[in-house]
């Protein structure tokens, strides 16, 4: 798996961005591709923009116990699985203005480095090593790269 902590994670996801357009249509789901940017950038949001409120604390139970092992761990998403509703976007998003905060949280990450994350809190999942934030991240930019063809 491509680390985003590294210059040469960073700049290989840096490079799939930079080569997606307006013109770029999803191979499965729902969501064109100004609004899967914005989908993207609700994880660094997370993590960076306190936009999104904490889950309580038997929510934040269940995350750990069922959804935690998926999202950090190595193995790749399903097409068409579930979403949180955070990330869920239905209104019309600017191309341009959502793929330069997804690059310039990328390069905010990379900058920050892997010790920064180290036993990090995710607003979900707890403290997370510095891989299980890696993984988070850049599966899930791979995943939404991928259906678009990235």
């Amino acid at each position: 798996m491509v680390q985003i902590f590294e210059a040469s994670g960073k700049d290989a996801l840096t490079a799939r961005i930079n080569q997606l357009t307006t013109a770029s249509q999803a191979q499965w789901g729902k969501m064109n591709v100004s609004q899967m940017l914005a989908h993207c950038n609700v994880a660094f949001e997370l993590i960076y923009d306190n936009k999104h409120p904490k889950p309580g604390k038997i929510k934040q139970f269940m995350l750990k116990l069922f959804v935690k092992p998926i999202v950090v761990g190595n193995k790749p998403y399903q097409k068409n699985g579930r979403t949180a509703p955070e990330f869920i976007i239905n209104s019309e998003k600017e191309f341009d203005k959502e793929k330069k905060r997804l690059l310039d949280y990328i390069d905010k990450t990379h900058e920050l480095g892997a010790s920064h994350f180290e036993d990090k809190d995710s607003n979900s999942f707890g403290k997370l090593s510095s891989n299980e934030w890696n993984n988070m991240l850049v599966k899930h930019l791979d995943h939404h790269l991928k259906q678009f063809g990235s």
